[in-house]
């Protein structure tokens, strides 16, 4: 009779043993189901097993049912997660699974008193014809040509009638009026590439619609620096051009250039002060033929240099500044991610699409370790910074380009020029009306959210 005790208990042990281990392996599993669906620009991996496994208690306490128990946090919904395991056959269709209690704060509109804990970066897109686009692009008169698509003669417009919809959550419809009083007697800087020109560009426009134009006043000198003010809220918009935040010069008594990678862009100095900080780099770290001959780290040339390392020197040094030099308790600061290319090479051509994506497992080509260096950094800083993360969210929406419908060295293409797509389609730069308007819609609700 003892043994036969003993004989139980060991079997007992047994089987749930082999539970437990099957039980990771499933939750590894999803994990590395849910990155590829998602396409997260963390890279997947590891990382994300702990992020799931953390966040998912999924307890057998039978063959037929199922408990689920998940912290309010969530960037998955249990829904989304208990569909994943029964898609996948991992758990029996008939499986009954008791969910928690949804919060009332699940389904909250995110306004100026609550905060809804809810991935704004994860969702779908929503055409929607009655609320978009958020401005016209002739009620905007200093939109440049070469993202006025309009004007430039594109036929369609479906693209700027997409509203940006994240699961769980909802986000405020952009209100002019109530982001200039929120902006009242205060400084908005926008430091980076043409991109964020392009997002310079798009908020300045979305402010415009909701003031008197005699009482607005934009000044640019060429496309380096721009500044939008509304004289009646005393605020500003400014546009700073430094494509890899850190000072880029030509070297006494040569053409040659140097990129000093731990010395920020001399404009540095008229960051300062400002209320709310947008940064974003990457793209002429990628561009093909180098915009450097040297680089340049503790006053020491350095003719070759891996572009990984080069790269998390300079963004390195973007942080410290931050860390030195801005007052967490006046100013926000942001980081806006890679904004996605569908250039020819690529398996999404931006060329003659009207529609966005839809096929949810495509991924960008952009390299993710220069991702990684960014959000690493980021986490390590003692200044907050919000990542605006808006990578996966553009990556969809290849028919948002400006195509052949934009300018060159300032100059409209020409009818021959649009007629040679394959050379001259622009599928990095956005036009507008259009995608950059969500990039503004998300940084007005992470502002409304904070108050």
């Amino acid at each position: 009779m003892e043994s036969l005790k003993q004989s139980l208990v060991t079997r007992k042990w047994f089987l749930c043993t082999c539970a437990s281990f099957i039980s990771g392996l499933v939750l590894l599993f999803l994990c590395t189901n849910e990155s590829q669906r998602t396409g997260s620009i963390g890279g997947g991996g590891a990382s994300d097993f702990f992020l799931l496994a953390n966040n998912f208690n999924v307890n057998q306490s039978s063959n037929a049912t199922l408990s689920f128990t998940s912290p309010s946090n969530l960037a998955i919904s249990p829904q989304l997660f208990i569909s994943n395991m029964k898609e996948e056959g991992l758990v029996s269709p008939q499986t009954h699974i008791a969910l928690p209690p949804q919060s009332s704060k699940d389904t909250m509109p995110l306004d100026a008193k609550q905060e809804v804990h809810c991935d704004i970066f994860e969702g779908r897109w929503v055409y929607d014809k009655k609320k978009y686009p958020l401005y016209h692009a002739h009620r905007c008169p200093f939109l440049s040509d070469q993202v006025n698509c309009r004007r430039n003669g594109r036929p369609d417009s479906g693209y700027e009638h997409w509203r940006w919809e994240p699961r769980g959550c909802e986000i405020p419809r952009f209100n002019g009026s109530d982001m200039l009083e929120r902006l009242r007697g205060k400084r908005v800087v926008i430091v980076g590439d043409s991109l964020n020109r392009n997002q310079w560009e798009s908020l300045s426009c979305l402010l415009y619609t909701s003031v008197r134009p005699s009482r607005v006043l934009v000044k640019a000198q060429g496309s380096d620096h721009k500044i939008f003010r509304a004289l009646d809220y005393g605020c500003s918009v400014e546009f700073f051009w430094s494509p890899f935040l850190v000072k880029l010069e030509e070297m006494k008594g040569d053409d040659k250039k140097v990129l000093k990678l731990d010395k920020l862009h001399g404009t540095e100095k008229r960051w300062r002060g400002a209320n709310i900080l947008v940064f974003n780099t990457g793209h002429w770290w990628t561009h093909s033929g180098k915009k450097w001959d040297y680089f340049e780290k503790k006053g020491k040339l350095v003719e070759e240099m891996e572009r990984d390392t080069a790269f998390k020197t300079a963004v390195r040094a973007w942080a410290k500044w931050v860390d030195r030099v801005v007052d967490s308790t006046k100013t926000t600061v942001f980081f806006r991610s890679i904004s996605p290319e569908h250039k020819r090479q690529h398996k999404q051509w931006c060329y003659n699409q009207t529609t966005p994506i839809t096929n949810e497992t495509y991924i960008q080509l952009f390299p993710r370790s220069m991702v990684r260096i960014v959000e690493r950094t980021i986490q390590k800083m003692k200044t907050p910074v919000k990542y605006l993360n808006i990578t996966r969210l553009s990556e969809y929406r290849r028919d948002a380009h400006t195509v052949i419908y934009t300018s060159k060295q300032g100059k409209v293409l020409t009818f021959d020029q649009q007629m040679q797509p394959e050379k001259f389609a622009d599928c990095s730069h956005w036009c507008l009306p259009g995608l950059p308007d969500t990039w503004n819609v998300l940084i007005y609700a992470s502002i409304v959210g904070l108050n």
